[in-house]
């Protein structure tokens, strides 16, 4: 089967539509051109590639906590679409009922964005998502990760590592954070995103320098653990990023059609319920 059939989910992408949800004017960045990534253009793209579903994370970008885009685009998905909002704090369970029913799935944690202070007074809320079945999509890099490891530990919610952890690659697999990382498969409530490798690599595409990270997280968590994102439309992106090539690496890092099986869609049917 050509790889562009092989069916898809992709695990993490944005969609940004300024021109029928303006951005938060408070928001200190705002996409502009090839970074506006509309629905019917993610409806194009997905045709070309075999995206047959998708799992839309709210960016910081342009709209901070407003997730009324990626709502409005879930409700108009017909099932295809799941979603990563940006959740308060003290959000109480209703709340969380009410963002279920609309298909959301995890609450997002960035560090990389707001630092780690800001999640300080988190935990109430890790417990509300873990009672109600949800996620804690958690995107750190370099050691942030050391942060919440006692916290992911010790509450047992269901948690997404978005883009590979992020780690430092010229420290090599053996650093600290990367190392705990690798940990919390023990837990057997962790789950990896395999993207965002132009996140850290220190090399252009294929990124060869992340290969060690990819495997040892592989090793780690197994490919039924394991899931495939392409970051699109890629915002903030120091150098041209393409779908295509995105696709193409998988099939590089995974030449066995039943692994690309497992990354492309079934961790994602399995974790998400995907139909």
């Amino acid at each position: 089967m050509n790889v562009l059939a092989e069916p898809k989910i992709d695990c993490h992408l944005h969609v940004i539509d300024p021109a029928r949800f303006p951005y938060n004017p408070q928001v200190a960045y705002k996409p502009s051109g090839q970074e506006i990534g509309t629905p019917a253009q993610l409806d194009s793209v997905m045709a070309v590639y075999g995206v047959t579903h998708a799992l839309i994370v709210q960016p910081n970008s342009g709209y901070g906590s407003d997730n009324s885009c990626m709502l409005d685009t879930i409700a108009r998905g017909n099932g295809r679409f799941k979603g990563v909002a940006i959740i308060d704090f003290d959000a109480t369970a209703a709340d969380l009922r009410a963002l279920q029913a609309q298909g959301i799935v995890a609450a997002a944690f960035n560090p990389t964005f707001h630092g780690v202070d800001y999640y300080k007074d988190c935990a109430p809320l890790v417990r509300r998502l873990a009672d109600a079945g949800m996620f804690v999509q958690v995107q750190t890099e370099h050691d942030q990760l050391l942060h919440f490891v006692s916290l992911l530990e010790g509450i047992p919610v269901r948690v997404l590592i978005d883009h590979s952890g992020r780690p430092t690659v010229a420290r090599g697999v053996n650093q600290p954070a990367f190392q705990a990382l690798l940990k919390l498969a023990d837990t057997d409530r962790v789950s990896v995103k395999l993207s965002g490798y132009a996140k850290f690599s220190q090399q252009p595409y294929p990124f060869a320098d992340t290969r060690p990270f990819v495997d040892a997280l592989v090793d780690a968590f197994t490919l039924d653990n394991c899931m495939w994102a392409s970051d699109w439309p890629f915002l903030r992106a120091t150098e041209r990023q393409d779908y295509g090539p995105l696709v193409a690496l998988a099939v590089e890092l995974f030449p066995d059609a039943e692994d690309r099986a497992k990354l492309f869609s079934g961790t994602a049917k399995r974790l998400f319920g995907f139909m």
